[in-house]
């Protein structure tokens, strides 16, 4: 069967849960899809743009593959000769973790035309919903992201390094590592950093929880913290910002702009709400 719509690869970042968190050019990515390859991190709501698409789920759920990453690099060329415009939909972005150059290498090994379609990455766009500023002046100069898990199954010994910085660190795919982590800064450090973890950043199910080095295993098993999850430790956690709270509160509330308290201080900030 000749393909639908030229032959081609288009690996796409999802964003970080939230479905409002993508790109238009994803949505158009998706929109033109004769098949989109979905991963586990992937909010399903998203599927709904590829109207026209066959779609298939290739991620990871509870330690079990559907395809191995060899099986998927296979079942991309195959999806792309026969169909025509495959997209890989990945959670975040495609190339923080995600595996998406591996993917492009392999199929133009095959002559196979590529795209990519940035993606916000859990890394950047969790802290920041949660008001967590990875930099901040005169707090940090930096931050790291790094993987809490290699592919030999072993805490990065970036972690070592970034463990004796000033530097803010977030660290994906952590969870299994805490013990491990929280081991790390203690030899490293004589002060008590504040650390966050985030389980289900930025979706309904959110889960969060915020401590110290000290404490934090403790406030994990407490609240039954689980993957997939962020782990960001650094002096900006304990100065998260109340904002982005309070602003999601009150966009909630029917009459946003009639609210006597908030237009008191949009008021004094030189605001004027015309009715």
């Amino acid at each position: 069967m000749k393909p639908i719509n030229k032959p081609k690869l288009t690996v796409v970042g999802a964003g970080p849960g939230d479905a409002e968190l993508i790109t238009l050019k994803a949505i158009k990515a998706l929109e033109s899809a004769d098949v989109v390859l979905y991963d586990a991190l992937v909010n399903e709501d998203l599927l709904q743009y590829a109207k026209q698409a066959e779609i298939i789920f290739v991620g990871k759920r509870s330690g079990c593959h559907a395809y191995s990453q060899d099986q998927i690099n296979d079942l991309i060329v195959a999806m792309v000769k026969q169909w025509g415009h495959v997209v890989r939909l990945k959670g975040g972005d495609p190339f923080v973790f995600g595996r998406g150059s591996e993917e492009i290498d392999f199929a133009e090994q095959f002559g196979i035309e590529t795209a990519i379609v940035p993606g916000i990455s859990s890394a950047l766009g969790v802290p920041t919903a949660n008001g967590i500023s990875l930099t901040q002046r005169k707090v940090s100069e930096s931050f790291w992201v790094i993987t809490g898990t290699t592919s030999e199954h072993k805490l990065s010994n970036d972690v070592v390094l970034a463990s004796k910085s000033s530097a803010t660190v977030v660290i994906l795919m952590g969870m299994h590592k805490l013990d491990e982590i929280i081991a790390l800064y203690q030899n490293n450090r004589t002060d008590d950093l504040p650390i966050a973890i985030i389980q289900n950043g930025t979706k309904s199910n959110e889960k969060k929880v915020i401590g110290t080095i000290s404490s934090i295993a403790e406030l994990v098993k407490e609240n039954e913290m689980a993957s997939p999850a962020i782990i960001i430790i650094g002096e900006v956690v304990q100065n998260t910002s109340k904002l982005t709270s309070f602003i999601n509160e009150e966009l909630t509330k029917e009459s946003f702009l009639e609210d006597e308290f908030i237009l008191q201080n949009l008021n004094s900030l030189g605001f004027r709400h015309k009715k």
